[in-house]
């Protein structure tokens, strides 16, 4: 995929653009958002900006692509590309943005590096974007065609359910009448919301309902303030949306979706409000009738909290050979247990594919567990709510 001469000049240079690569991103959005302003009113996530979430998964994303291009150069990196472009596709990004992400990437690399930016080493770093940027705009072509949308769409609130003291979901049909195109379980939609300032911020909820629903289903945890920024959009949701309320949504994306034969046994493990996109795949598997064993762990910080519980055992109950194991930090009760989710004396079957969804501590943890179980880490997928840390860092 590289050419050999740029492929020399960037494994030269990819220590140096590695250890500058945070500053370069800094640089980059700064340059971004004073020449585009609208983009981090109505497009990016403020949040993501504020705690610095963002900048560090460009930085691995672009670091991560290029050491895979050089150690792996007949292959492409398509569970990084296939990520980034799912979530590209629900905030409609289009390809013309690729120009400008590149004219602000390159001005910044070249304010940080200075004349370490030969012609030679920009012509090969320019490689490598390029590449990157064509295989997500390819990516995303062929999701836009597959959803038929590329925009956002006008849904009505028929239904508010308070799961909990900081989850609430949204049951929701679309404005014009028009049907309700299925999804996979697990997929998320994007949400954009009008916000007291005037900026149009755009979050991505799970989708939590069962798959094949006339209405659409997301549930949203409401972010407090602390070590990171006030979640704007799940408080805005909390405080504001009610029944009659107008939101809008993208079509479904996202690449955590079951993906395993009949036979597979599978384990699906989650913790806080990393619950939603395993109740949409528990609802899925019980409404196919699966006969394979089917592991259920959710880890939270009590009963109490445990959003979408009454679904979560409903949907498990259904399976013929399925359990559940839940963990509560306080307040257990009879048939659960106390403490952090431990995999160590629950039976995992060989062959198990797993899907994880959670805080990415919860996620190391249990995919750590789950091979030393014998479970090969091809067949552990996972989902992260947020710019994803863990796939940039390889």
């Amino acid at each position: 995929m590289l050419s050999e001469p740029s492929a020399v000049t960037v494994r030269a240079t990819l220590p140096a653009v590695g250890a500058a690569i945070g500053e370069i991103t800094e640089r980059f959005y700064a340059r971004l958002f004073a020449a585009h302003p609208d983009l981090l009113r109505n497009l990016f996530n403020r949040g993501n900006q504020a705690s610095g979430a963002q900048k560090q998964a460009l930085a691995g994303s672009i670091a991560a692509f290029a050491s895979h291009l050089l150690d792996h150069p007949d292959q492409r990196p398509d569970a990084l590309l296939g990520r980034i472009a799912h979530k590209h596709a629900s905030l409609g990004v289009a390809p013309e943005q690729y120009e400008v992400v590149h004219e602000h990437l390159f001005a910044a690399i070249a304010e940080v590096l200075g004349e370490a930016v030969t012609p030679e080493v920009a012509a090969a770093w320019d490689e490598v974007y390029w590449l990157m940027a064509n295989a997500l705009v390819a990516v995303e072509k062929r999701l836009y065609e597959q959803s038929g949308s590329r925009g956002p769409r006008q849904w009505e609130v028929v239904e508010r359910v308070d799961e909990t003291a900081d989850v609430v979901s949204f049951r929701l049909r679309p404005v014009d009448g028009g049907p309700v195109a299925d999804f996979r379980a697990g997929q998320y939609v994007s949400v954009q919301v009008a916000l007291p300032d005037g900026a149009r911020q755009i979050r991505q909820y799970s989708l939590s309902g069962a798959p094949g629903e006339t209405v659409r289903q997301f549930s949203v945890k409401r972010v407090h303030g602390g070590t990171a920024p006030e979640g704007e959009v799940s408080n805005h949701l909390h405080a504001r949306v009610r029944t009659g309320d107008v939101l809008e949504l993208s079509e479904p994306y996202g690449d955590l979706v079951l993906d395993a034969g009949p036979d597979t046994p599978l384990l699906l493990a989650s913790a806080g409000i990393g619950v939603t996109p395993m109740v949409a795949m528990l609802a899925a598997l019980a409404a196919d009738g699966r006969p394979a064993p089917v592991t259920v762990v959710h880890g939270d910080r009590s009963p109490a909290d445990h959003a979408l519980r009454t679904d979560h055992e409903a949907y498990t109950a259904k399976l013929p050979d399925a359990s559940a194991h839940f963990f509560y930090e306080r307040d257990a009760q009879p048939g659960t247990r106390t403490g952090l989710v431990d995999l160590a004396d629950i039976p995992v079957r060989p062959g198990t594919r797993a899907y994880l969804c959670g805080p990415l501590p919860f996620m190391r943890a249990v995919r750590s567990q789950l091979i030393e179980k014998g479970v090969a880490p091809a067949d552990i997928h996972y989902e992260v709510f947020g710019p994803d840390l863990w796939l940039a860092q390889g």
